[in-house]
């Protein structure tokens, strides 16, 4: 990354400097010398602008009074600091690389603090919701084991089950709730490495659809592909979790909903992907903070225990790591509608 920066640097700092050079040279065939400064010390500002520190901008500002008083000043090819004019220009070249790589550097500080900010606002609406959730399924885990322990030779085998079946369930949850934890966390860190690999839209979604039977077979769960063959390049995996906990959120959220459609289209070099359902929506205050990891997804939630919101922080974290957009809006007939798009790969003529 360092290495990278240097040249980015170093690149910009040759570009301007020909370009100050090339039109100084014309400005100078046109007899219009007095302007050749100017030129010069707007350069200065140009990399001190878009440069890390300040070596690079007091560095160019050194060099820039060379050149206008080496190449453009008389007598030409020679250096002469003995007229004013050149000791006033190196000064306000040198004033001007300092000024403006101090602005920068505070901006870029100021930005880094507001992002940290950022970051550490929304680890603490994360820690709240966990801490709030983490403690029901907990308190069912040990309730139930508990009853089980003491009380065994009292339960028929039916109770015996239901209570056991309690404990995997809460059990399944726990360990789903972690996974997104450790998926916010990677990509907030931004320690998650993407592994894009080619996929097939159809087989995608075929995953999706058969782990979200298994998981909620009652669910009204419809499909809706394109005829083409669709393929993006993406971390599937991590996708195929995008699209269950957007499922996952419509079971468990969206009250008296009959209807929930996961829709894959092509819209340009796009593929868009939906899921839509019928059901309650949410309040539009809710909407402006549906993805921040703090309250439930749906104001008019069951009230069951899986209502932090913290599969939609993750997946909009995930979706924007694939550099695309998660957004969601109550549709006009009730019910909401959660989009994003992801690019396409270009297909062959052969290919296709």
């Amino acid at each position: 990354m360092h290495v990278k920066q240097t040249l980015r640097s170093l690149f910009i700092v040759f570009s301007v400097f020909v370009c100050a050079v090339l039109c100084s040279l014309v400005l100078q065939k046109l007899d219009v010398q007095e302007h050749i400064t100017t030129i010069f010390v707007f350069a200065v500002f140009l990399i001190s602008l878009f440069t890390e520190g300040y070596v690079y901008g007091v560095v160019s500002a050194l060099v820039g009074t060379l050149a206008v008083n080496y190449i453009f000043t008389y007598p030409y090819f020679s250096l002469n600091f003995s007229i004013p004019a050149n000791l006033i220009s190196a000064v306000v070249m040198v004033t001007v690389a300092v000024l403006t790589g101090t602005l920068t550097t505070k901006i870029k500080r100021t930005e880094a603090m507001k992002a940290q900010s950022e970051r550490e606002r929304t680890r603490a609406n994360l820690l709240r919701a966990v801490s709030h959730d983490l403690r029901t399924p907990l308190t069912t885990i040990y309730g139930a084991s508990t009853t089980l322990r003491e009380k065994r030779g009292d339960l028929t085998e039916e109770q015996k089950d239901a209570v056991l079946r309690s404990i995997q369930e809460d059990a399944e949850w726990l360990i789903r709730m972690v996974e997104n934890l450790l998926s916010v966390t990677g990509i907030d860190s931004e320690k998650m490495n993407l592994r894009k690999t080619p996929t097939v839209i159809d087989e995608l979604i075929d995953s999706v659809m058969s782990k979200c039977k298994k998981r909620y077979p009652q669910a009204p769960i419809q499909p809706v592909l394109p005829d083409s063959i669709l393929i993006v390049p993406m971390d599937a995996l991590l996708i195929e979790q995008v699209l269950f906990n957007l499922l996952e959120n419509a079971v468990l959220h969206a009250q008296g909903m009959t209807e929930l459609t996961l829709r894959v289209y092509q819209q340009g070099n796009q593929a868009v992907f939906e899921v839509a359902d019928n059901g309650c929506g949410v309040s539009p205050e809710r909407l402006q903070t549906l993805f921040s990891g703090g309250e439930g997804a749906a104001s008019c939630a069951d009230g069951r225990k899986r209502n932090t919101g913290i599969g939609l922080s993750v997946c909009a974290a995930i979706v924007q790591a694939h550099g695309g957009k998660l957004t969601a809006k109550n549709r006009p007939g009730g019910g909401m509608v959660f989009r994003f798009a992801l690019d396409c790969e270009e297909m062959s003529d052969d290919e296709q």
